[in-house]
């Protein structure tokens, strides 16, 4: 894991958790239907953690009880962290699309690595993390994140 931590946000000595707290809605990019894939349990559980899903797929008509998009820019709220289940290859257009939308957090999952991307993230303000998994990190600090 590769923490991204952009200029001007307060010192923090887990930047993870702080995110955790104050997120709400996490966009999910390449959310599969398929309950066999890493992505729908990934999502499955940060849902029943209290989080909104939002599933970005444009193969996808719904996912987990929501209308999936086809790409960042057509959700209509604000989004606190993009989640990214594609091959780093395909993470620079995704990044660019976070930082339109202004996303909180640009999180790229276990094996997923675009140094890059996440500097261009992090110059725009936006917290970024390659090469982990959100389910993972949540779980790590689940009972700080209790109520």
């Amino acid at each position: 894991m590769r923490i991204f931590e952009p200029a001007g946000l307060p010192p923090s000595s887990d930047p993870i958790l702080d995110l955790l707290r104050r997120a709400k809605t996490i966009a999910v990019v390449g959310l599969s239907s398929n309950p066999a894939r890493p992505s729908f349990e990934v999502a499955s559980y940060l849902q029943s953690s209290g989080y909104r899903i939002l599933p970005v797929n444009p193969n996808e008509r719904e996912v987990l009880g929501v209308r999936a998009v086809a790409r960042l820019e057509d959700i209509a709220e604000p989004v606190d962290i993009v989640d990214v289940f594609r091959r780093s290859e395909d993470v620079p257009p995704i990044a660019a699309s976070a930082i339109a939308i202004v996303a909180h957090a640009f999180w790229l999952q276990l094996g997923i690595e675009n140094t890059p991307a996440c500097e261009q993230c992090r110059a725009s303000g936006i917290l970024s993390v390659e090469d982990s998994c959100l389910l993972v990190e949540h779980k790590k600090r689940r009972r700080l994140l209790a109520p």
